[in-house]
């Protein structure tokens, strides 16, 4: 039997293949006859050979191939077996963590010889069902605003997304999450990539910190929202930096009006700009926030500006 896991959703197809590895196990218990094949690291011979090997228990092998695409030898010698291999009792799953263009014969291939599941992303209400059976799951549930800020703030990464609502489900113990749960908690995926370009910055990597920028005004997100999330991360290094020395190593102490977690994320951050710098900074961002808001420029223009004369 041969089986093909594929798809850009490492989550679920990850389960699949835990599942089916675990069912394999509870019935062969040697765990002899699984075998994992990294096909940038092995050869063809290699699975031929692991395909082989009698079993001393008689037991069906499982032989889980990875990167198996990345090589044209082992795509030819498989494709010419392919039917020798298929009559065997022993499972060959593939595992791929991509989703493969139409013209691609080896896909094709493997779409007609073996039982394949494609595991895309999931969107829309799709990727609601899915939180709200992981809350099922906890036996907790989710208010239908906290649900949608979730998934703003998540997006479709559902490894995140799970530590996420195990996060939830533990500071709740099995009440229902409001809104107000999820604004406490989760931080939005936006602050994560805003940390990446204020690093760019501080190195002077202004062409990482214009591509960041970029992939989420195409994505569509606000160039004011963007702009605002800047100017509120170094309003808060220009704190920082204000109020522990350039010895200090350890955490500062509780600073008025901004959440320890906050600070211990900028701590660090703002040692790689020096307090002037900073100072210079946050009055360009005063400077433009007005060129904004009396229409003398255009907000994605601002922030292209803004990006390439820090």
């Amino acid at each position: 039997m041969i089986i093909f896991l594929y798809g850009p959703d490492t989550y679920r197809s990850g389960q699949k293949l835990n599942e089916i590895v675990e069912s394999h196990r509870k019935i062969h218990k040697s765990g002899l006859n699984l075998k994992y094949l990294d096909i940038k690291e092995e050869k063809y011979e290699d699975f031929e050979r692991h395909l082989q090997v009698n079993s001393m228990f008689q037991e069906k092998k499982l032989i889980i191939l990875k990167n198996a695409f990345s090589s044209q030898y082992f795509k030819e010698k498989f494709s010419k077996n392919i039917k020798k291999i298929k009559e065997l009792k022993d499972i060959i799953l593939f595992y791929e963590d991509q989703q493969f263009p139409k013209n691609n014969s080896f896909f094709n291939l493997l779409k007609k010889q073996a039982r394949c599941q494609e595991f895309r992303q999931l969107e829309g209400l799709k990727l609601k069902n899915w939180i709200k059976k992981e809350f099922d799951n906890h036996r907790t549930k989710i208010e239908p605003k906290a649900l949608e800020l979730l998934i703003d703030y998540v997006g479709d990464d559902l490894w995140r997304m799970s530590n996420e609502i195990n996060k939830l489900v533990s500071y709740k113990n099995k009440e229902m999450i409001t809104f107000k749960d999820v604004n406490f908690l989760v931080k939005p995926k936006i602050e994560t990539d805003i940390f990446k370009t204020i690093d760019a910055i501080a190195l002077k990597n202004k062409k990482l910190a214009l591509s960041l920028i970029h992939k989420h005004l195409e994505k569509g997100d606000s160039p004011l929202y963007l702009f605002s999330m800047i100017s509120f991360q170094f309003r808060n290094l220009l704190a920082v930096k204000s109020s522990v020395s350039e010895k200090q190593s350890f955490y500062p102490p509780k600073i008025p009006g901004i959440h320890p977690y906050v600070v211990r994320k900028s701590f660090f951050q703002a040692k790689k700009f020096r307090l002037d710098e900073l100072k210079k900074i946050y009055q360009k961002l005063f400077e433009v926030d007005l060129n904004i808001k009396t229409g003398r420029i255009e907000p994605i223009t601002a922030l292209d500006m803004l990006i390439t004369e820090i």
